[in-house]
C-alpha cells in the first residue's frame, strides 16, 4: 500500500529575501497579501541592496501623470469617491515598499530601527487591505484606476537612513495626519459615514508612524528635531511646503511628538498642492 507523502512546506527566507521578493513580484495578490512569517531573522552583515523600481502586475495601468484629485461635492458619486480610496490604497502600497526599501538599502542601521521598518511595513499593508475593503464595497476593485509611483521614486532617492525618515516619516506621513481629517470630512459629507471612519481610524494609527520619525530622526542624527535641520534634508526641489495640507491638524501632529516650535515654522510655509503623484 502506497502511503501518500505531502512536500513540507518552504522555510521562510531571511527578512531581507522575503522583503526583496515582496518589491520585486508582479504577481497582485502576493504583492497586496504579503506578510513577513513568523520567526524570520535578519541577516547579519547584509550588503546594501537598493531597488530602485517595484514590480507592477501587468493589469495595472502605471500613469506618468495622476489624473485630478475628486474633491468636495464631486465625491457625492461613489466611482469618484472609489477612485480617490483606490489613489489612498496605493499610497499605502509605497510606504510599505519604501519601508521594505529601506531595511535593504541601509542594513548598517540599528537592528531596532529595521525592525520598526518591517512593522511600519505591515502596518501599510492592513491599512491598504481596509482601503480594499471600502473599494469593494462601493463595487471596484484594485486595478480598476491607474496608479503612480511618485511616492516610491521620490523615497528611493535618499542616501542615508536619517534622510528616510526625514523625507518619508516627518515628510510624506506627516502631511497625511493634515490630509486624513480633510478628506474623512468630505466622506462624511457625501453621505459616505463608512468611508470616513476608515480615514479616520488610517490617519489616527499613521501618528504612531510619525512618532516614530521623530525618535529615529534624534537617534540616527544625535539632535534633537531642529526644522532648519530637517529642511536640509529633504531632496531637492521638494520643500516642506509640500508637506503639509491646506490647514495644518496641529493636535495630531503634536501628539506625534512634533513641537510647537516645529509646528509654528511649517504652518508659516504657504501652502502649495502636492506634486501630482
Amino acid at each position: 500500500m502506497n502511503e501518500k507523502t505531502t512536500n513540507p512546506a518552504p522555510e521562510p527566507l531571511g527578512v531581507e529575501a522575503e522583503l526583496e521578493r515582496f518589491l520585486r513580484t508582479s504577481d497582485a495578490e502576493e504583492k497586496l497579501g504579503f506578510f513577513v512569517p513568523e520567526g524570520v531573522r535578519f541577516t547579519p552583515e547584509a550588503a546594501p541592496r537598493r531597488i530602485e523600481r517595484p514590480g507592477r502586475p501587468v493589469e495595472w495601468t502605471v500613469a506618468a501623470k495622476s489624473p485630478r484629485t475628486p474633491t468636495g461635492r464631486a465625491l457625492e458619486r461613489p466611482e469618484a469617491r472609489a477612485r480617490l480610496l483606490h489613489t489612498f490604497l496605493h499610497h499605502e502600497l509605497q510606504a510599505a515598499e519604501l519601508f521594505a526599501f529601506a531595511v535593504l538599502a541601509f542594513p548598517g542601521a540599528p537592528l531596532e530601527f529595521r525592525e520598526g521598518l518591517v512593522r511600519l511595513c505591515g502596518v501599510e499593508l492592513e491599512h491598504l487591505g481596509l482601503y480594499r475593503g471600502e473599494l469593494r464595497r462601493l463595487g471596484f476593485e484594485v486595478g480598476d484606476f491607474p496608479v503612480r509611483d511618485w511616492l516610491f521614486g521620490r523615497g528611493a532617492s535618499v542616501g542615508s537612513a536619517l534622510e528616510f525618515v526625514s523625507l518619508v516619516g516627518l515628510g510624506f506621513e506627516g502631511a497625511n495626519l493634515d490630509h486624513s481629517a480633510r478628506f474623512a470630512r468630505w466622506f462624511r459629507e457625501a453621505g459616505d459615514e463608512d468611508g470616513a471612519r476608515v480615514l479616520e481610524r488610517i490617519g489616527a494609527e499613521e501618528e504612531g508612524h510619525v512618532a516614530f520619525a521623530v525618535r529615529w530622526f534624534e537617534r540616527l542624527g544625535g539632535e534633537e528635531l531642529d526644522y532648519d535641520r530637517w529642511c536640509e534634508l529633504l531632496p531637492r526641489p521638494l520643500t516642506p511646503a509640500v508637506f503639509r495640507g491646506p490647514t495644518i491638524d496641529r493636535r495630531a501632529r503634536e501628539r506625534a511628538g512634533l513641537g510647537r516650535v516645529f509646528l509654528d515654522r511649517l504652518e508659516h510655509e504657504a501652502p502649495t498642492s502636492t506634486p501630482r503623484r
